[in-house]
C-alpha cells in the first residue's frame, strides 16, 4: 500500500501558497484494508476514508468511466491494481494532477509544475470533456490564479459547449462553483472564460449582454473593486446581477437556487441604487420613504450591504455625500421611540402619521447637523 499526497495540497504548496486541506490516494489497498487501519468510510460514489487520528480524507486510486450525460453520469473504479498515474489520469488540470509520496518525492507525469511555472491551465487528457463541470472549474481557477488557459483547453471548453455537456450542468454545481469563484481576490477573469468559451449565455442567461462592452468593463472593474474592499458573496452578486432587471434576477435566482440573502440584496440594489446615488439631494421626507422601500428601518444590516453594493458602483464624491446623508437619516429614524408617540396618540387612526412626522423631524436635524459647510 503507497500513500500520496494529491491534487490542490501539493499544487498550493509549489505556489508558496498556504495549505488548508490535504487529500491523499492510497494505491495498492482494499476498502477491508482500510477500515481495518482504523480509517472511517466515507464516500457514497467511490471508497473515501477520514484518517482515524487527523480525519484528513483518504481515497482509494480510481478510473471512471462515462455512462451518461451531466455531473452524475460516470461509472468509478476503485481496486489495488489501479495505479496512481490511472487516478491522476482521471483528474481536470495538469497543476492538479500532481502527487507527492511519503519521501517528498513529486510524480508529475502531465507536466503540471511546468504549467504552474508558466501560469498555465492546461487540460490533462480526454477525460476533461467528459464532465461539463470542469468548464466552470477552469473559470474559477482562472479567476483564482489569474493564469491564462492553454488555447487547447480552451477549443476543448467550446466543443464541450457545442456539443450540450453545459446544458447538463446541475444548479447546485454551477452555484458552488459561481459563489467560489465570486470570492476570488479578483472574480472577473471567470466571467470573461464563461463568456469566452460559450458557457456563460447558458449556465447564466439571464444575464447575457451585462458583461460586454465598455458598460460590462465598469460592471467587471466595479465586481473587483467589491473584492478589494472584502465585500461578502451577497453583495458581490448583487453588482454582477442587478443590471439584469428584477425579473431576470428572479428567474436566476429560483433557476440556479441562489441563497436568499443573495436574491434579496440583488433585487434591492436593482430597485434602490439609482434612488440612493440621489439621496444627496432629497429632502427629508423622501429620505425616509427611501427607507421605507429598502426596508433599512426593520433590516438595518441589509441597509449596510446595499450601501456598500451601491457605493461601489457610484461616482466617489456624489457616493460619499449620499451615504453619509443615508446614515444619518436612518440612525435618526431608528431613534425616535415609536411606541411612546402610539401610548400618547388619543387617535389610533393617526399614530403611523405622528411616527412619519417625528421621524421626518428627527432626519430633518439630522441631515442638517451632517450637512458639511459651504465651501
Amino acid at each position: 500500500m503507497q500513500i500520496y499526497a494529491v491534487g490542490g495540497s501539493v499544487r498550493d504548496e509549489l505556489l508558496g501558497l498556504p495549505v488548508t486541506d490535504r487529500d491523499f490516494v492510497v494505491v495498492g489497498a482494499t476498502p477491508a484494508e482500510m477500515i481495518k487501519l482504523g480509517y472511517k468510510p466515507v464516500g457514497k460514489d467511490f471508497p473515501v476514508f477520514l484518517h482515524p487520528d487527523t480525519k484528513e480524507e483518504y481515497a482509494l486510486a480510481r478510473t471512471e468511466r462515462k455512462t451518461a450525460r451531466g455531473y452524475h453520469g460516470f461509472e468509478f473504479h476503485a481496486a489495488p491494481d489501479v495505479t496512481l498515474e490511472q487516478d491522476l489520469a482521471r483528474r481536470d488540470l495538469t497543476i492538479n494532477a500532481i502527487a507527492r509520496d511519503e519521501a517528498g518525492t513529486l510524480i508529475d507525469p502531465f507536466g503540471g509544475e511546468a504549467d504552474l511555472k508558466t501560469h498555465v491551465l492546461r487540460h490533462v487528457g480526454p477525460a476533461f470533456a467528459e464532465d461539463p463541470v470542469r468548464i466552470l472549474r477552469v473559470a474559477r481557477f482562472a479567476a483564482r490564479f489569474g493564469f491564462d488557459i492553454a488555447p487547447e483547453t480552451l477549443q476543448q471548453m467550446r466543443s464541450m459547449v457545442a456539443q450540450g455537456e453545459a446544458n447538463a450542468l446541475v444548479a447546485e454545481r454551477v452555484w458552488q462553483e459561481l459563489a467560489r469563484g465570486l470570492m476570488e481576490e479578483r472574480p472577473s477573469p471567470m466571467f470573461g472564460v464563461l463568456a469566452d468559451c460559450g458557457a456563460f449565455a447558458i449556465v447564466l442567461a439571464e444575464l447575457t449582454g451585462l458583461i460586454e462592452g465598455a458598460a460590462g468593463a465598469r460592471r467587471l472593474a466595479a465586481l473587483d473593486a467589491a473584492a478589494k474592499l472584502g465585500l461578502d458573496l451577497a453583495a458581490r452578486f448583487a453588482l454582477i446581477a442587478m443590471h439584469a432587471g428584477e425579473q431576470a434576477i428572479e428567474s436566476l435566482c429560483e433557476r440556479l437556487r441562489v441563497p436568499q440573502d443573495c436574491r434579496e440584496l440583488a433585487l434591492a440594489a436593482a430597485r434602490s441604487c439609482a434612488e440612493v446615488g440621489r439621496a444627496a439631494d432629497l429632502p427629508a421626507d423622501a429620505l425616509l420613504k427611501l427607507l421605507h422601500e429598502t426596508d433599512a428601518l426593520r433590516r438595518p444590516g441589509r441597509f449596510a450591504q446595499l450601501l456598500d453594493v451601491c457605493a461601489v458602483i457610484a461616482d466617489e464624491s456624489a457616493s460619499a455625500a449620499a451615504l453619509s446623508r443615508l446614515k444619518a437619516a436612518l440612525a435618526a429614524a431608528r431613534a425616535v421611540d415609536a411606541g411612546a408617540i402610539a401610548r400618547r396618540c388619543v387617535d389610533a387612526t393617526h399614530i403611523k402619521d405622528e411616527i412619519a412626522h417625528a421621524r421626518i423631524a428627527a432626519i430633518t436635524d439630522a441631515v442638517s447637523a451632517n450637512q458639511p459647510p459651504p465651501p
